[in-house]
């Protein structure tokens, strides 16, 4: 019976299965092969017909099973009827079975702020660099990322025809984080990734700054986490304004639940609660492991240049 399991996990269990539905939707835009795009801010600021349709699916999903939750979502929609196709009522029962960590056992419905990115890396889905999209769905209180789930629609898709597409990793403060192998980055060697398309001084001075072996330039924050848990990457440096909220609140849970470090280029917590200002101002730093390395490699100049 859903009423002897917390909030909290009836909520990360809905959003798992809310998630898998947003990677099918991904998948079928692509398939139909009208993407939509219509171009927000500028040419690298896009949004796509899989970007509005997702964050319907994913809003309209949560809100109608937890109306008292405060969700934010990336794209700026009309309101309008939402069509049943896209609403996920489902919940994922594993999740269900896992203990809820005492801290977050009482927490109410209201108290909870859901994030969503609908699409993260919509540049790369237009340009067909399909592994590195995710969906993210990012759960704070007080202010702090405490559970997230991240899609991967295009996982598997270079492992030929018959593989199985997607995934999905989720993790919980306290709990851990599932779904994908853990893996550190070769040791002694500072991989770093970083921006595909937003790219300035401030960003390349920050990450010559920290002595890179290689610099992997890839579209997404959640897929530049995954780097991070999968060990490809050593750290993920962005040393300027530009990343949201709600390209960080998902990542940031899975990242600290096998004991990484995500902070801005400061080094100071990033704050989630509904109040806010949207933008991450000061950047983001993040690695699995080393974190005191890279935090102590950024530049003085960059630091000043980047106000939280």
């Amino acid at each position: 019976m859903a009423s002897s399991h917390t909030v909290l996990m009836r909520l990360v269990a809905s959003a798992y299965s809310i998630a898998q539905k947003a990677g099918t939707i991904v998948r079928r835009i692509i398939a139909e092969g009208d993407l939509g795009i219509v171009e927000k801010t500028s040419a690298t600021d896009l949004q796509t017909k899989a970007d509005r349709l997702v964050q319907m699916s994913i809003c309209s999903s949560l809100a109608r099973k937890f109306p008292k939750l405060t969700i934010i979502g990336e794209e700026d929609l009309p309101p309008e009827e939402v069509d049943q196709e896209l609403i996920e009522d489902g919940q994922w029962e594993e999740i269900l079975k896992q203990p809820c960590p005492s801290q977050y056992s009482a927490i109410k419905e209201e108290d909870l702020v859901v994030w969503v990115d609908p699409l993260d890396g919509t540049k790369e889905y237009t340009e067909g660099l399909l592994d590195n999209v995710t969906v993210l769905i990012g759960i704070a209180y007080e202010g702090k990322a405490i559970a997230g789930i991240i899609n991967q629609p295009y996982y598997n898709y270079q492992a030929g025809p018959d593989a199985v597409l997607g995934r999905t990793i989720w993790g919980i403060l306290g709990l851990g984080a599932f779904g994908f192998q853990l893996k550190e980055a070769p040791a002694g060697k500072h991989i770093i990734t970083t921006t595909r398309s937003h790219s300035n001084k401030l960003v390349t001075d920050c990450i010559m700054a920290m002595n890179p072996d290689d610099v992997l330039r890839v579209g997404g924050a959640g897929n530049k986490i995954i780097q991070l848990i999968e060990g490809k990457a050593s750290a993920y440096v962005f040393a300027s304004p530009g990343c949201k909220k709600w390209d960080t609140c998902a990542p940031e849970v899975i990242l600290h639940a096998v004991g990484g470090t995500l902070t801005d280029i400061h080094g100071n917590a990033l704050q989630y609660s509904k109040e806010v200002k949207h933008m991450n101002s000061a950047g983001v730093l993040a690695a699995l492991r080393n974190y005191e390395y890279y935090a102590s490699c950024v530049p003085e100049s960059v630091k000043n240049a980047l106000v939280p």
